[in-house]
């Protein structure tokens, strides 16, 4: 799941960012109001962590723009001032939590997946390959009876690939969107969590899920009648 964070303190975001990469969130952070704004319009996600002090448009200013659009796309107001009217004034904006600065990022993850299991309906929180199942607000994962534990990283891979069955990611597709390079660092990474993660869901079970397309990179498998 994508999730958006707009913190002018770059400090702040960058725990942010690292808190929530950890989780297998992907997240795109903004230091700007109007930067943010300008991306809320173009691209899709599916939370904001938005702060309200900020160069450029401040954070009310953005939620208002985007409830008048009816972007309902969820926001957590983050703030260092302790100004209850303010505080009121988001939620009466639209905001679907505040919280105040400072705060501890088990806190912020709470939130995150709470707003997540009450906008998310079922089919957009689980995706079903056969027996396999991920649940995306849960974060857990299932073959036929048996829970299979993952990482946040092999999560983020499976999670990647179970959303477009059939289409073949390369190597630096996959790089970029799992572990956030924008460019081939000329390792095997990408191979060897691909072999992680085909040893823990297809264990046991005949034919794969994960396929190598030779000179190109990997594609999901969606299983007959899956």
């Amino acid at each position: 799941m994508n999730i958006l964070v707009v913190e002018d303190e770059k400090k702040l975001a960058s725990f942010i960012r690292k808190g929530l990469e950890e989780h297998g969130f992907a997240v795109t952070v903004s230091h700007n109001g109007d930067d943010a704004f300008a991306l809320l319009r173009v691209e899709p996600f599916d939370l904001v962590v938005l702060d309200i002090m900020l160069p450029g448009r401040d954070g009310l200013s953005i939620l208002r723009s985007l409830r008048e659009r009816k972007n309902t796309t969820p926001v957590i107001l983050v703030t260092a001032r302790t100004e209850s009217n303010e505080r009121v004034e988001g939620l009466n904006l639209g905001a679907d939590d505040y919280l105040p600065k400072p705060f501890y990022m088990d806190e912020l993850l709470a939130r995150i997946q709470a707003i997540l299991r009450r906008t998310s309906g079922e089919q957009l929180s689980l995706l079903r390959a056969g027996d396999l199942t991920v649940n995306l607000i849960t974060r857990e994962v299932t073959r036929g009876k048996e829970k299979i534990a993952l990482p946040p990283r092999e999560f983020s891979l499976l999670e990647y690939l179970m959303r477009s069955p059939g289409r073949v990611f390369t190597r630096s597709q996959i790089l970029e969107h799992v572990w956030g390079y924008n460019f081939d660092p000329g390792t095997n990474l990408v191979d060897v969590c691909i072999q992680r993660l085909r040893s823990k869901i297809e264990a046991g079970e005949a034919g794969s899920l994960i396929e190598a397309v030779r000179g190109v990179g990997y594609r999901f498998r969606q299983p007959e009648g899956g």
